[in-house]
């Protein structure tokens, strides 16, 4: 991810590089993502989009009220619902996929990592 595959590493140095990433990745993922040079989400745009609506909705609402027209105030309230569960939605979308892990790699256990240092001191004498 970081490195640059021209690179010569050992088996060693290159198992050790993985578990900083993911490492970097549990801990701190927005640094990650910054270090990556990867895009931010589009869950920005969809929390702007929802709060304009809401504003347009209730702009609309007050509209209505104004001038007395009810199928402008029912409109707006219309408008600003959808901002509402649309703002909902990307803030629970949002939850979720940062609960997701964000690596393909699998995390091992303590046990696990016993294990394979283990397997590796035997290996190596």
């Amino acid at each position: 991810m970081f490195y640059c595959g021209a690179m010569a590493l050992s088996e060693h140095e290159k198992r050790l590089l993985d578990q900083m990433e993911a490492a970097l990745l549990t801990e701190d993922p927005k640094l990650a993502t910054a270090l990556s040079g990867a895009k931010m989400p589009a869950a920005r745009n969809r929390n702007l989009l929802a709060i304009g609506l809401v504003a347009l909705g209730l702009i609309t609402i007050f509209a209505g009220l104004i001038a007395k027209v009810t199928p402008v105030g029912v409109v707006g309230f219309c408008v600003a619902l959808a901002g509402v569960i649309l703002l909902i939605s990307s803030i629970g979308a949002g939850a979720s996929s940062s609960k997701s892990p964000r690596s393909p790699r699998k995390s091992f256990g303590l046990s696990d990592r016993l294990e394979k240092r283990w397997d590796e001191r035997n290996t190596d004498q």
